[in-house]
């Protein structure tokens, strides 16, 4: 998939008016039939199978929230499934509406730019259940999946489903992270998926359990292990590209310690550094060539990085500063890339300059639980992605290395450290 770029100065792009925002319009039945019928070749591809639970107990035009596991892009045609007899509205990330804006409001699409802070989604998702009586979609975990598990869920989840007071269904997806992982370039694998909807909790259950009760549910229904599914399965995986990009992940050598000289190709994951090969087999797991396999899990190898990560910060000696190439987002007609510059990340928060000096802007640690970082962003590079209700920024390193994944582990770690310092005042 791709998406519309243009050239443009950094000081023009800055000075564009800011685009007026406009409320969520009905979902055109029309559309909501033609994306299910879009999505038939690939579901019968992976045989996609389903089973529900308890979802007699909701009426079949009543507005409800599906929460859903984000593994890869199947999973929209999956919801297009199994949402296909009800009206339903998309919560999604605001650069989906680029260049196609009006085709994404006849899908029913609520934009809204990723971590950050905005009390206008709130009121368009109260407006479509309320209002327009349309049931949402909503990913939480607001972008992919690396290692096959769950990402960080916001804390405020608990907050906002006792805000909306409608029932709240699960959906759980496995087999959609094995076809299509985000790391592997967009190379398909002969996968059957299935999906799994529950109704997980009424408006009644809402009222009387606590936001913080509501987010030990939630965390509970997001508890999943792709690899896991995998293995216990026994689904093979015999594409010989199945190992390609995994580098991007596990980034990290756990026999060498060195970062960002791992290298995915094939069925084999590489250290250059100290030449240690693992091999990915058929089954999902890791087997060293020689010696013993640190970790045979690769969930465990990610949980190992994110600890070496919170270790750098607690410690003082976690700091990046990457040379990278800059586009903004500021209106739904294009992207734009204003030029190049410096991202630094360190316990201060991120902070990025270029384009002449034109461009400074700081982001603090505790703006968001987590950030937009995306591998392969519209098939244009890797990325890390920060901003505000003003603009976002889109920063592609230029050095070889993997970082992306390390950032966003760092980002979500120091939250996780301030929160609890702040708490124990």
């Amino acid at each position: 998939m791709k998406i519309k770029t243009l050239k443009k100065p950094y000081e023009e792009v800055q000075s564009l008016p800011p685009e007026p925002h406009i409320r969520p319009g009905r979902q055109n039945p029309l559309f909501r039939k033609l994306i299910y019928l879009l999505s038939i070749p690939e579901l019968k591809s992976v045989c996609f199978q389903q089973d529900q639970k308890g979802m007699e107990r909701i009426g079949s035009r009543e507005p409800c929230l599906f929460l859903m596991n984000h593994s890869s892009f199947l999973d929209l045609k999956i919801a297009a499934a199994l949402l296909k007899s009800r009206p339903y509205h998309i919560v999604c990330t605001y650069d989906a509406l680029v260049g196609k804006k009006w085709l994404m409001e006849q899908i029913g699409c609520i934009p809204t730019r990723k971590f950050v802070s905005e009390m206008t989604l709130i009121r368009d998702m109260l407006y479509v259940l309320k209002d327009l009586k349309s049931s949402i979609l909503m990913f939480p975990e607001a972008g992919y999946t690396f290692d096959g598990t769950s990402t960080t869920l916001p804390e405020s989840l608990g907050k906002c489903l006792k805000l909306l007071k409608v029932p709240v269904v699960m959906i759980t997806t496995f087999g959609a992270f094995a076809h299509d992982p985000l790391y592997n370039g967009l190379q398909l694998r002969k996968v059957g998926a299935e999906a799994h909807m529950e109704y997980l909790l009424s408006p009644e259950d809402i009222a009387s359990k606590s936001a913080a009760e509501l987010n030990e549910i939630l965390q509970k229904s997001f508890s999943f292990d792709q690899f896991r599914w995998q293995q216990e399965n026994q689904v093979r995986i015999t594409e010989p590209f199945r190992a390609d990009g995994l580098n991007k992940v596990l980034y990290k050598c756990p026999n060498c310690g060195q970062e960002g000289k791992m290298l995915g190709k094939g069925t084999i994951l590489e250290c250059r550094n100290c030449g240690k090969q693992y091999e990915l087999t058929e089954l999902g797991t890791l087997e060293a060539k020689e010696g013993r396999t640190e970790f045979p899990h690769i969930p465990d190898w990610y949980r190992w990085e994110r600890e070496c990560v919170r270790n750098e910060l607690l410690e003082g000696t976690y700091h990046l500063k990457l040379p990278v190439d800059i586009m903004m987002l500021v209106d739904s007609k294009q992207v734009y890339e204003v030029g190049s510059g410096i991202l630094t990340h360190s316990p201060e928060g991120f902070h990025l300059t270029g384009c002449g000096g034109k461009l400074d802007y700081t982001q603090k640690p505790t703006a968001s639980h987590s950030i937009c970082a995306d591998f392969d962003w519209y098939e244009l590079g890797d990325i890390i992605n920060i901003g505000d209700e003003k603009a976002m920024y889109y920063c592609f390193p230029k050095e070889e290395g993997d970082v992306v994944a390390k950032i966003r582990l760092a980002a979500e770690e120091l939250y996780k450290i301030l929160r609890i310092k702040k708490r124990g005042r």
